[in-house]
């Protein structure tokens, strides 16, 4: 009970806004779970489904190709969160571990994602799991975009407000989950829509894999909406390439309507007055 006045005083007087009240708090228990849900129901479904399919230009068979590709991009996406926030704490944490790693990152960042994938699907056709390898790729070109904003946010937290924290008993996963997490959210929100949009670049590359693989065959590719263009390109169904640009177009735009500028309204009660 003690900590927890102190946290909530060292939010007022340092002019931050914590989730407080019970619906928050309700969220923020059956937010993660909900996620997890998703993201194995998702990765089950995109597992299961069959190689593309171009027969028609069926809304149906767009539907069924864009929610394979968001099954990808969730799973690829979650991955990279999870592994993006105790990256970016350590560095911010470790004054030599920053000057260690950050140009690391920064040289593998430089690298065009393409230049692993043949290794990638390589390694993954051994296991049988070309889901893995789209995945895979697609955890890739998300990661570094959420490490950079959460480091650059990391460091724009006030040394003062530290220091606070400390004085109040802030420790470890406490401080980290008290201080820097919230500190940070405006940061990864920011981070998340720049992953989202390079994962959407990276998706058709991902899912036609036959150009990668030796002697591949286009039954290697994986079902979804980047196949699915490319089949309609290259077997001049332009009906169905035009309404799956459309479908693609309008779900990004929805999705970017209700997600995305809901979490920046959200991020905006974590910012600093």
């Amino acid at each position: 009970m003690e900590s927890r006045r102190r946290s909530r005083r060292l939010s007022r007087k340092f002019g931050l806004s914590y989730p407080v009240s019970f619906g928050e708090r309700v969220y923020s228990f059956l937010a993660p779970i909900l996620a997890v849900a998703v993201i194995l129901i998702a990765l089950k479904y995109v597992s299961g489904l069959p190689v593309v399919s171009a027969s028609g230009a069926s809304p149906y068979l767009i539907g069924r190709a864009i929610a394979a590709t968001l099954g990808r991009l969730l799973v690829g996406y979650a991955l990279a969160f999870v592994v993006s926030i105790p990256l970016a704490v350590w560095v911010n944490d470790n004054p030599l571990i920053e000057r260690l790693l950050l140009p690391l990152f920064d040289v593998i960042q430089s690298v065009p994602v393409l230049a692993f994938f043949p290794i990638i699907i390589i390694f993954f056709i051994g296991f049988g799991f070309l889901n893995g390898a789209a995945v895979f790729i697609i955890f890739l070109s998300m990661l570094w975009n959420i490490v950079f904003n959460l480091v650059g946010g990391l460091r724009e937290i006030p040394d003062d407000l530290k220091s606070a924290a400390k004085i109040f008993g802030l420790k470890g996963f406490a401080f980290v989950r008290r201080l820097l997490l919230p500190a940070a959210v405006p940061y990864l929100v920011t981070g998340s829509i720049l992953a989202w949009a390079q994962g959407w670049n990276i998706i058709i590359v991902a899912e036609v894999l036959h150009t990668y693989i030796p002697h591949g065959t286009t039954s290697q590719d994986l079902f979804g909406v980047g196949s699915l263009l490319v089949r309609a390109t290259s077997s001049g169904q332009n009906g169905l390439f035009i309404l799956t640009i459309f479908s693609l177009v309008g779900f990004i735009a929805f999705f970017n309507l209700f997600v995305w500028q809901k979490l920046l309204r959200y991020a905006e009660r974590f910012k600093f007055e």
